[in-house]
């Protein structure tokens, strides 16, 4: 038997990256998933991609939409209760980064871009959360949110109003999960390092210029220790641990840091103090 077998889950953001890799994984494994993102020919490449491995077209619910609004955040679960009958696992993947209208960077960021990126990366979340709840309490379920290492405590000093929302929604989620215990709910995150997902395309970098970044990166020791960026599926994995009562039972408000060593590494252990001595 298949892990998520009989199980329904919602993946938000699942139209690419790592929302596309987890709702392909746990139909996979079993379960009836609704996809959702604001692209529908990419939503529609990830349904194609689920069917592929073997997953009935029955199993697939499809919500087209920005997930920030309320009529889009209700069809979401409606749609799949109507559809599946149950909720069973939600994934709160849905973010990013979005840049400043006028370019600004760090504080000098806008108020405007802070609101924007607080009611995609926290509001929704929050959002989501509350509306599923009454299901997910029928099911004893689980809530995933994907946060970020810019979360902290290190500093991500570029994107400021990226790094205070992810921070946010940390503490969301070890505070949610004390409250939905009570009903039999738990919570838990994954905090990404650098991942491959086409995130640094979507700002508007050029793709070459993107994998120059991201081999800069998996180059440099002090930057990413493992030496590797990880794939979207890697990331996937651990959504579906977490996701996976009889694997991570007593796990509860914790967030999973899955970034190749990055935050290990402080300012003094990255630099080569021999060569500094001679």
């Amino acid at each position: 038997m298949k892990r998520f077998e009989d199980k329904v889950a919602i993946v938000t953001g699942s139209s690419n990256g790592i929302g596309r890799a987890t709702a392909i994984l746990f139909a996979q494994e079993g379960a009836k998933i609704t996809i959702t993102g604001r692209n529908s020919q990419r939503l529609e490449e990830a349904k194609q991609e689920i069917q592929k491995s073997g997953v009935p077209e029955a199993h697939v619910n499809v919500v087209v939409g920005d997930i920030t609004s309320n009529s889009v955040q209700e069809e979401l679960i409606q749609s799949t209760v109507d559809k599946f009958a149950r909720i069973d696992i939600l994934v709160n993947n849905a973010g990013g980064a979005i840049l400043d209208k006028m370019g600004n960077l760090g504080v000098n960021q806008s108020l405007d871009n802070f609101d924007e990126t607080l009611n995609l990366n926290m509001k929704s979340v929050i959002v989501m959360t509350q509306k599923a709840v009454p299901h997910l309490e029928k099911t004893k379920g689980d809530i995933v949110n994907v946060s970020s290492i810019a979360s902290g405590p290190r500093s991500v000093p570029d994107f400021n109003n990226y790094s205070l929302s992810k921070a946010a929604l940390d503490q969301y989620t070890r505070n949610s999960a004390i409250n939905l215990i009570e009903k039999g709910i738990r919570v838990n995150s994954v905090n990404p390092g650098v991942v491959v997902t086409g995130a640094s395309e979507a700002l508007g970098l050029p793709k070459e210029i993107s994998e120059k970044y991201l081999n800069v990166l998996r180059n440099s020791k002090h930057c990413v220790p493992a030496r590797f960026v990880a794939k979207a599926e890697q990331i996937a994995q651990a959504i579906a641990f977490l996701a996976d009562r009889n694997m991570s039972s007593y796990i509860i408000g914790h967030q999973l840091v899955i970034d190749g060593g990055t935050t290990l590494v402080t300012g003094m252990n990255a630099t080569n103090f021999a060569e500094l001595m001679n």
